[in-house]
């Protein structure tokens, strides 16, 4: 009877542990450096766009986005930043406030100032290591419209592809050409921002639900 018992739990192990394993397999699309992150807050971490220039106050896209997801998350944007001006501010405004996931959205201000794409990529390929050295995860998001930032486009896929990186593109798609979802000219208003935040979210819940079943594991 002893015997039959231990059989029995030997079987409901491992077929929960191989339930486990398909359904880690089957929430992400591909594996990401870090996707064990232990840190507690998801930080959106850009320029203008990531600010909410255009809408008002709660209608930019991480508020949106935290309505979304079981993660504080926090703006960190800031008006007019570039890539490189970015780093300066890493510590303090990411590395310092415990990421979980971090969303990285700069391209824009190093376009228009015409700041080399390598210099631009170099920044940002630096603010992807420092941030996983944290122990977070990285998104990093694509602002191209067409032919206008391919480069940058192309340059952010290979970084995330070389980082194990989560790369979010085409998030401007169907905003800039349509005035109904735009403020001025490069941003968007209060409905092109919940376009946004749910690219955003369709691109990182696999990962979040992963994390979330591998936090389970080790309970």
């Amino acid at each position: 009877m002893l015997k039959n018992k231990s059989i029995r739990n030997f079987i409901i192990l491992v077929i929960g542990y191989g339930l486990l394993v398909i359904g880690l397999q089957g929430c992400a699309k591909r594996e990401i450096k870090n996707i064990d992150s232990k840190g507690k807050n998801i930080i959106c971490f850009g320029d203008s766009v990531t600010l909410g220039y255009g809408a008002e106050n709660g209608q930019d896209y991480p508020n949106v986005l935290s309505k979304m997801v079981n993660a504080p998350v926090i703006n960190c944007g800031v008006n007019g930043d570039t890539s490189g001006e970015a780093i300066k501010r890493l510590k303090t405004d990411v590395l310092e406030k415990e990421p979980f996931l971090v969303i990285v959205e700069f391209g824009g201000n190093d376009f228009l100032r015409k700041t080399p794409i390598e210099q631009a990529s170099g920044n940002t390929e630096e603010i992807i290591k420092n941030i996983q050295s944290a122990g977070a995860m990285v998104a990093v998001t694509d602002i191209s419209a067409g032919m206008i930032m391919s480069s940058y486009r192309k340059e952010f896929k290979r970084l995330c592809k070389k980082y194990d990186a989560i790369f979010i593109p085409s998030l401007f798609s169907g905003i800039l050409t349509n005035p109904s979802l735009k403020s001025d000219a490069f941003h968007p208003n209060a409905e092109g921002y919940k376009i946004i935040a749910q690219r955003i979210y369709r691109a990182i819940s696999p990962y979040l639900q992963k994390n979330a079943l591998l936090r389970q594991s080790q309970k």
